[in-house]
């Protein structure tokens, strides 16, 4: 394990989530939601949102809401993340037809208090429903 652990990086996941999109349709109402406990608040982490989409996606960038949650508060942020190179190459890493992305949502960030946490995110793009969307999900993971 530890072995395996040379070609991952230096992290620990907290949480690795994936949903897969149904028939590849992202709609407004179809929110991903994952739920994790953070054990030492003292520790940093990064916070990424994971993509996959076919070749067949029609835009170049995303745009997403994301609901950053505790017992106590909720705070949202609009991120935009590009897709795509000006010449139409995929910048994620490609399997076939589908591409995947590993997108920074905070680095090296401290939450303030041990305990339970939630990030929920929507796509926020014209399109409802956005098509050629495989599946999305969240990774937390503790900087080592």
């Amino acid at each position: 394990m530890c072995f395996a652990s040379l070609f991952v990086g230096c992290t620990s996941s907290v949480v690795d989530s994936n949903f897969e999109i149904p028939e590849r349709k992202w709609t407004y109402r179809n929110h991903i939601k994952t739920s994790f406990v953070i054990k030492d608040a003292s520790k940093a982490y990064n916070l990424c949102f994971k993509l996959r989409h076919t070749a067949d996606y029609h835009y170049a960038n995303i745009f997403v809401l994301v609901h950053f949650k505790d017992e106590k508060n909720k705070i949202t942020r609009r991120y935009q993340y590009r897709l795509a190179k000006n010449d139409g190459e995929w910048l994620g890493s490609g399997s076939g037809n589908v591409f995947a992305y590993k997108l920074p949502l905070l680095t090296n960030y401290h939450f303030t208090h041990a305990g339970n946490y939630e990030i929920e995110i929507e796509q926020n793009m014209r399109d409802n429903p956005l098509v050629e969307v495989s599946d999305a999900g969240v990774l937390v993971e503790e900087v080592q």
